[in-house]
């Protein structure tokens, strides 16, 4: 049966790819025969014969475009060959086999022809480079497979297409100014010709985000090229310099300008976007000068005078020129302002905040918002509610406002943020905000919403048996059921609380969590309800935390927070106090009774990805310290309905500052010792 299924992926995969297929196995096949699977081709004496190139046009071999298309000239070359081939499959797979035979033969002649012409003419100018190519010979099908990795990555979704053609030209820049072979003057020649009919390279049409992160790549990759350019020795079109030549100055203060800038630059800091363009200026008046003084007195009274190597310099200094056009055309991706306010002035206060919320409604967790810690822009009447932890702008949960102004507030947002160098992102979201997002937009599913409709409530049937039991146990045990505000409580029930509060604590490891995971001081909320468990004896034997959900004007359900138990007390004590609480709300006439999201619980399909498989491995970490699956489970004793909560962010490249943010936005306060110690007794747990 496996063999069975081995066959027909493998007949699939024929059938899909059969040009690039069949160009690899011409490939191998002319290796074989002519014997460059094992010894460099170029020493072979048929390799003048079928080699292409200037000097093979101008004695008439013309059919050389053509046969030293599928020759190698040194036997490493075949593995080096083996991306591209690749990068043609995904073409073909995409696009299909006509247009990869297609890019792959105009790209292979395009790229043979155009360099012939453009080295004849330039063979004719006192230029040494230009007139030792024009002697040279090459074989392969690099061109045609370049142009064919250039039209893939055109394929890609966006903005990984603009990562990926940046990471490149780059290559391709480095290849060419500072090793300048004829193949790399071909493969340079195949990707113009596909950038010039593809179009799909256009830096002012992406976010202002991924203009900085591409500017923040290609200053990392002028840094790299300063080094490599001083160690490795340059045959390059500016000339020939052995390794280790060149002047250090202009090395070291390249580097100090990578290491400086970059981190700015990519969080859109103005003042090194004109450091950059300052640094571009002055790399071309050099250019200029150095131009004109060897036109005067020539490369070697110049070198001797300046103690550098010119063509070194040079090429340096043409980087930077090619670099500084980009820098120029996103010119506005650079006025972030780090501290500036992301909505309107005056910001909202607390109490503004509250208010909206009675007067306009808000979900489940949008009380969560009124806690200490929490940031809020305004944008007309709309409103959402952030932390700003490392480079990330965490909003949480949806907008506040008005319904109709919420989509209107996450673009505000979302455009404020990274104006200022934030990475936005939205947790504990619902759908209407998922679908205001811009599009291309990630979304993960982070946690399920258990609401509960309370309307009709009746704990009847086999499947409310756990809470009914529950309920009549505790009338039995003589269990005392209060509903009040922790302010109405005594002194000595609050210190009940607390000490059962902190004996919860004191066993995680981990300080309380935050964010989204209140204490006993959220609770002390004149508007947040606490439901207690009293014992005969006089003894709390647990308690819960409720949140207003406020619709517009009125309440119209809580939402579970705290949920603490005394040790050795009453047994079904949560379901006797959830079960309580929802009677008695119904009674009020609330609408819902949410029992708040389990962080990791998200039951997944089976094919649903790496994403659902790194959180259900999460949260089989976590399990031992904070029981997220088990409080879950528990929840299902309620049957609730489920509303799916989503983390929204913009791409991959921002999951790891996101996390990061989150870490501190849950763990305010836990020192690297607590996490250190955590992450040793996961571990242990694991093994």
């Amino acid at each position: 049966m496996a063999e069975k299924t081995f066959a027909t992926r493998s007949l699939s995969v024929v059938r899909r790819v059969p040009v690039s297929l069949s160009l690899a196995g011409v490939l191998l096949l002319v290796g074989v025969l002519s014997g460059g699977l094992w010894r460099p081709f170029a020493d072979s004496d048929l390799y003048d014969t079928v080699a292409y190139g200037l000097p093979a046009l101008r004695a008439g071999r013309w059919w050389t475009p053509i046969t030293g298309t599928f020759f190698v000239s040194a036997p490493w070359i075949y593995a080096a060959g083996i991306p591209l081939l690749a990068a043609m499959a995904f073409l073909e797979a995409r696009r299909g086999s006509r247009a990869a035979a297609t890019t792959f033969a105009a790209g292979q002649l395009f790229s043979v022809l155009a360099a012939s012409a453009f080295l004849w003419g330039a063979s004719l100018l006192p230029w040494q480079w230009a007139q030792e190519q024009a002697t040279a010979l090459d074989v392969g099908p690099s061109g045609g497979l370049f142009a064919c990795l250039a039209a893939a990555l055109a394929l890609l979704p966006s903005p990984w297409r603009l990562r990926a053609w940046t990471v490149f030209l780059a290559v391709l820049a480095v290849s060419f100014f500072y090793y300048g072979s004829l193949p790399d003057l071909e493969h340079v020649l195949a990707v113009l010709l596909v950038l010039a009919v593809d179009r799909s390279l256009r830096p002012q049409r992406v976010s202002v985000r991924e203009q900085r992160l591409v500017a923040f790549v290609v200053l990392c990759a002028l840094g790299a090229i300063e080094i490599l350019g001083y160690v490795a020795p340059m045959t390059g079109p500016f000339g020939y310099s052995a390794a280790a030549a060149g002047s250090w100055i202009d090395v070291a203060v390249n580097t100090v300008v990578v290491l400086v800038v970059a981190t700015a630059l990519r969080r859109g800091r103005r003042w090194a976007w004109i450091v950059v363009i300052v640094y571009c200026a002055l790399n071309l008046i050099l250019v200029v000068l150095v131009v004109g003084i060897l036109l005067l007195s020539g490369a070697p009274g110049i070198e001797a005078e300046a103690d550098a190597d010119i063509s070194s310099v040079l090429a340096s200094s043409a980087l930077w020129i090619v670099a500084s056009v980009y820098f120029v055309l996103v010119r506005a991706a650079f006025r972030a302002r780090p501290r500036a306010a992301l909505g309107d002035a005056p910001a909202p206060t607390v109490d503004e905040v509250k208010q909206e919320l009675r007067a306009s409604g808000g979900g489940t967790l949008s009380w969560m918002t009124t806690w200490e810690g929490m940031s809020y822009a305004r944008f007309d009447r709309g409103m959402v509610a952030y932390q700003r932890r490392s480079g990330v702008a965490l909003a949480l949960g949806d907008p506040l406002g008005p319904p109709e102004s919420r989509a209107a507030t996450v673009r505000a947002f979302v455009d404020r943020a990274e104006a200022a160098g934030l990475a936005p992102c939205f947790f504990s979201a619902g759908a209407a905000t998922l679908a205001a997002v811009p599009a291309g937009w990630r979304s993960i599913v982070v946690a399920d919403d258990t609401v509960v409709d309370l309307p009709g409530l009746q704990f009847t049937g086999k499947a409310w048996g756990a809470v009914r039991t529950s309920l009549n146990r505790a009338e039995r045990e003589g269990m005392t059921f209060r509903l009040s505000r922790l302010g109405d409580e005594t002194w000595g029930v609050r210190q009940q609380l607390r000490a059962i509060s902190e004996s919860w604590v004191g066993d995680k490891g981990l300080p309380e969590m935050g964010f989204t995971l209140g204490t006993l001081h959220e609770a002390s909320d004149p508007e947040v309800r606490v439901a207690l468990a009293v014992s005969p004896a006089g003894d709390v034997d647990g308690f819960l935390s409720w949140l207003p959900v406020y619709g517009e004007g009125a309440i119209r359900g809580w939402t579970l927070d705290l949920m603490r138990r005394r040790d050795g007390g009453f047994g079904p004590v949560m379901e006797f106090l959830i079960g309580a609480s929802a009677r008695q709300f119904s009674a009020e006439g609330a609408q819902v009774m949410s029992l708040s999201g389990a962080p990791l619980a998200h039951e997944y399909p089976a094919d649903a990805g790496v994403i659902a498989d790194l959180q259900r491995r999460l949260a089989d970490l976590l399990e031992p310290v904070y029981g997220f699956s088990s409080l879950h489970r528990f929840k299902q004793k309620f049957h609730p309905r489920y509303e799916t909560m989503y983390l929204l962010y913009r791409d991959e490249a921002d999951l790891t500052r996101i996390g990061a943010a989150l870490t501190r936005a849950f763990l305010p306060h836990a020192t690297i010792r607590q996490f250190a110690a955590a992450g040793v007794d996961l571990v242990r747990q694991e093994n």
